[in-house]
């Protein structure tokens, strides 16, 4: 490839990531509108938002074997299509005063963001191979600056009581205009042999890593970490609203710092695991994350709780990423290990959203946070299973059988 075609591929694969963000935290800020249109409870809306857990781990589930056999590019393109449409989904059935549409719409959306994300890992890994440059961190820190802008244009439409359909419906018409410009930028074929299934000498292997004591240990800092992040993603809003009496606009205004500590701790990460050890990283982030955790929850004062929200996402912006990174230099079978932490995982987006709200539901969203910061707290003890080996090129993502280690949708992956 040219330079000028592997910096237009650069390009596309950020706006990806970038597209992703904005379509997430568009329809996260509007969480109090929609439950209100819907009518549901907290609890209710717990299993509402299972369905984007349900999702999500389809498609994650899926994605490997997809890229493997018909490359990135459709991949790529068939998830973000229906990441825009299930925007489109969510805001009828917003409309309609639908929950099981709603429901439908981010189980769409999970499934589009989970396959389409590992396709844009895969892509981004081989990036880094042709231009001997980190894309992947990148990657992530595009998607949190699209839940900035996409959460800062929530905000606005929230203040202005713009309706939740009509604003998702333009999410809709803007992201698919940025798919139509990226998607040429992919090339065909990409990952087609990179993400081959292990071979069989290997698959015996597999199990085996569940009896390695510090890769389980890595997966509980995984399952803490990302039970921290997805807390926020699925009911800051809802929080800020019903635990600190703050308006509908400035919860999603509270989301946005949450989501710029995020784009601001990813960007900056490096600069970090550069200068320090991967288990003193993760320990200042999970430090970090119970602080804001603990302030949120027991502070009655709303500033000083809107304002650790900073703390709270810087601590769950590198505790996921890193860990990952820390599970593929933890052994033999990389990729069985890596499969293993990030499984681990997505254990807590799977059970976060119904648990959290069931709990919301009978003691208050304050008091159901204390869940994650008791994890969030475990993780500071387990930090030095990450180890103190520096960060390989690409964080979480290339291996040097040019696999690619999967982060959190939305991140998670991010998300």
């Amino acid at each position: 490839m040219t330079d000028r075609a592997v910096r237009r591929r650069r390009r596309a694969l950020y706006l990806f990531f970038f597209l992703n963000g904005v379509a997430m935290s568009s329809w996260i800020t509007r969480t109090p509108d929609v439950r209100d249109r819907l009518g549901v409870s907290t609890g209710e809306m717990g299993l509402v938002l299972f369905g984007l857990s349900v999702g999500s781990m389809a498609g994650i589930l899926c994605s490997g074997r997809f890229v493997s056999r018909f490359g990135t590019r459709p991949v790529t393109a068939l998830g973000t299509l229906f990441v825009i449409a299930s925007v489109v989904v969510v805001g009828g059935g917003t409309a309609l005063a639908s929950a099981p549409l709603v429901a439908a719409g981010l189980c769409l959306f999970g499934l589009g963001i989970g396959a389409g994300e590992v396709a844009i890992n895969v892509d981004g890994a081989d990036v880094e191979r042709i231009t001997g440059r980190p894309v992947l961190p990148t990657l992530h820190g595009c998607f949190s600056l699209g839940t900035v802008v996409g959460g800062l244009a929530g905000m606005a439409a929230t203040a202005a009581a713009f309706p939740a359909h009509w604003h998702l419906l333009a999410v809709a018409a803007v992201t698919a205009a940025m798919f139509g410009y990226a998607i040429g930028g992919v090339p065909a074929g990409i990952g087609v042999r990179a993400a081959v299934p292990a071979s069989d000498s290997a698959r015996p292997a597999g199990p085996q890593v569940w009896k390695d004591r510090r890769l389980l240990m890595i997966g509980a800092i995984v399952l803490a970490m990302a039970l921290a992040e997805g807390a926020a993603n699925d009911w800051l809003p809802l929080l800020m609203v019903d635990g600190h009496g703050l308006d509908a606009a400035l919860g999603s205004l509270v989301f946005v710092g949450f989501a710029a500590a995020m784009t601001l701790g990813r960007f900056g990460g490096a600069f970090f695991l550069s200068r320090y050890s991967r288990a003193a990283v993760v320990r200042a982030s999970a430090v970090s994350g119970a602080v804001g955790l603990c302030l949120v929850i027991f502070s009655d004062n709303a500033v000083v709780a809107a304002a650790a929200v900073l703390f709270w996402g810087l601590g769950a912006s590198l505790g996921f990423p890193v860990a990952l990174s820390a599970a593929g230099d933890s052994g033999p079978e990389e990729t069985a290990r890596v499969g293993l932490v990030a499984t681990i995982g997505y254990v807590a987006f799977l059970v976060g959203p119904p648990t959290l709200g069931f709990l919301g539901d009978h003691y208050g969203l304050r008091p159901a946070m204390v869940v994650v910061l008791v994890f969030v707290a475990a993780a500071v003890l387990v930090a030095p299973a990450a180890g103190a080996r520096g960060p390989r090129h690409g964080g979480a993502g290339a291996g040097a059988s040019g696999e690619v280690a999967v982060e959190r949708p939305g991140q998670r992956a991010g998300g």
